[in-house]
């Protein structure tokens, strides 16, 4: 499957998310302030899967089928998004 620059970066900011975690634990950082940045990165994350797992669809069916799904960002966005 071909993930797109998009995707590698939202996963580097997740990345960078989780280290910034770490250092609040070791500096002994308040617990919620903790707790508001996992759930930002569980977030991040989520939308990732959602993400990956729709355009890892789109690339099987265009590829199994022969056809080239256009105009479906909208649907995506339904999906992934929520809008």
């Amino acid at each position: 499957m071909k993930c797109d620059k998009a995707l590698q970066n939202r996963m580097k900011r997740a990345q960078g998310q989780m280290n910034g975690i770490i250092s609040m634990m070791e500096n002994e950082t308040v617990c919620m302030d903790i707790l508001t940045q996992l759930k930002a990165v569980r977030a991040n994350i989520d939308k990732t899967i959602g993400i990956l797992t729709t355009e890892n669809l789109i690339q099987t069916i265009e590829k199994n089928l022969n056809i080239k799904l256009d105009d479906i960002n909208e649907a995506v966005d339904l999906i992934v998004k929520g809008k």
